[in-house]
């Protein structure tokens, strides 16, 4: 399910809630974004308001999240919501903002609309969560056969 993140709209209420100092820009954002929506397998997008930092290659290596700055003749509200109904597939779209305004704009299309406390809620919990540990193969721990060596040390004219 994509998603169109109202970024200013997230990055306040981050900073209400006081919970991760660790974000405090748009850049730090995406790369946590970025990371949650690697972890859960899907894709974003977030719009922000303004022009952005001068240097947008800061966002290279952010690949599961396209990032849109407004500009400065418009808003990213505005943005957003001309994205919601250029959607071809609203129903399974999820705006992300605390904006009355964006939550209608999603609901008269019939996306999901999910304001900003609970979705960063649901990254911070996803992000804590361990993924389970990749089974080890039995070789790694058992070590090669004698028939395997005597191979190796064949092929590498090793055996004497």
């Amino acid at each position: 399910m994509p998603f169109v993140i109202d970024g200013t709209n997230l990055l306040w209420a981050i900073q209400e809630a006081n919970e991760e100092r660790e974000v405090g820009d748009e850049v730090k954002l995406c790369q946590m974004l970025d990371r949650y929506f690697a972890q859960v397998a899907d894709e974003g997008e977030v719009v922000f308001d303004g022009a952005g930092p001068p240097d947008k290659s800061v966002f290279d290596g952010v690949t599961r999240l396209d990032v849109v700055f407004s500009g400065f003749n418009s808003d990213a509200d505005t943005v957003i919501e001309e994205k919601v109904q250029a959607n071809t597939a609203p129903r399974r779209l999820t705006v992300v903002s605390s904006d009355r305004r964006l939550r209608k704009a999603a609901g008269e299309r019939n996306a999901t609309a999910l304001k900003s406390e609970l979705f960063w809620s649901q990254v911070l919990r996803e992000l804590g969560r361990k993924k389970p540990a990749e089974k080890e193969p039995e070789e790694k721990r058992e070590g090669l056969t004698e028939g395997e060596t005597e191979q190796w040390l064949d092929l590498f004219g090793l055996d004497d």
